[in-house]
């Protein structure tokens, strides 16, 4: 009985880190227009660190599209690193909510049944057990598909230019990635401690960026006129009468000190948009959540296209 707990277990990691994998690339690339309605405003866009709350991303990223903004810049850490790859290289917001929301339907949910990928992939192929290498989980296939669909291999490539997060597992601190190959860095921002093992690049040992910069709006300070933030570290979680087990007590634990740590920066210096959705109910895998995140965010996208209206028009209300 053990064994086959720990099977679904592996199973269901497997399917929630891989929804974002089967991501068509269908969007053109895109380009900074001399017609922005951003007025010659440089407007930086951070996207934050959540688990499966980062699907509420993706409402942000349709505002953009809908007001025909494109950022100067994307600063993401994990699963923000994630989103923020896939938008940067040509997805539209539109294309990440349809494939989110196909995957999390109950017919292919992804948490019950094996789902066969358009290379032949399996999903079990995509993620496979890590324990040796100090991961509950190895992400490397999930990554291989990954950039088979962005189709770049550099953040020299990208449409818009990308910063990405990690930290150093050694010194205790930050390391932001902004070129070079874009794959690892990904890997290395998205390796939550116990999930995924640490991340060896450019002799470093590199881990989940969410450890010391979940929402990394500062890095658009001095480069950008206009900052938005979208913290997607959700909302409380209600207490109930079943203690959590080992990877919810980890995984909440991860969040706590995200909030604490975006909660202190914002103390010192505030983004000129900040935007938290609103989720409840979502742990950190609950990718399946999709269709429930995208209409809990809904309030959340109404203030940020209000807010970017105001800012842009420069008329207070409007």
């Amino acid at each position: 009985m053990r064994e086959n707990n720990l099977i679904s277990r592996r199973r269901f990691l497997a399917g929630a880190v891989a929804v974002t994998a089967f991501l068509p690339f269908s969007a053109p690339a895109r380009e900074q227009s001399e017609e922005s309605p951003s007025h010659g405003l440089a407007v930086g866009l951070a996207l934050g660190s959540g688990g499966a709350n980062g699907l509420a991303h993706i409402p942000m990223l349709e505002v953009f599209d809908e007001l025909g903004i494109v950022p100067k810049m994307i600063a993401g850490t994990s699963i923000g690193a994630v989103i923020g790859a896939l938008y940067a290289s040509g997805l539209s917001g539109a294309d990440l909510r349809r494939l989110a929301l196909d995957f999390a339907s109950e017919d292919k949910h992804i948490m019950s049944t094996l789902i066969q990928g358009s290379a032949g992939l399996n999903l079990l192929d995509l993620i496979r057990p890590d324990l040796d290498d100090g991961g509950l989980l190895d992400s490397q296939g999930f990554l291989d598909f990954l950039h088979e669909k962005v189709r770049v291999s550099t953040f020299e490539e990208l449409a818009v230019p990308l910063m990405v997060v990690a930290a150093d597992y050694w010194k205790r601190e930050q390391v932001v990635l902004d070129h070079g190959l874009l794959i690892p860095a990904i890997k290395a921002s998205m390796a939550v401690p116990g999930l995924f093992a640490p991340v060896e690049l450019d002799g470093q040992l590199l881990v989940d960026g969410g450890t010391v910069n979940p929402l990394p709006y500062d890095l658009l300070h001095d480069r950008c006129d206009l900052i938005v933030a979208v913290d997607v570290s959700g909302g409380l979680t209600e207490p109930t009468k079943d203690k959590p087990d080992v990877l919810d007590s980890l995984f909440n634990t991860f969040e706590i000190m995200q909030r604490a740590i975006t909660s202190e920066k914002m103390k010192h210096r505030e983004p000129h948009v900040f935007i938290r959705p609103e989720t409840s109910g979502v742990r950190l895998l609950h990718f399946h959540k999709a269709e429930q995140i995208f209409t809990q965010s809904k309030p959340a996208a109404e203030e940020l296209k209000a807010a970017l209206r105001e800012h842009l028009s420069g008329k207070p209300g409007s």
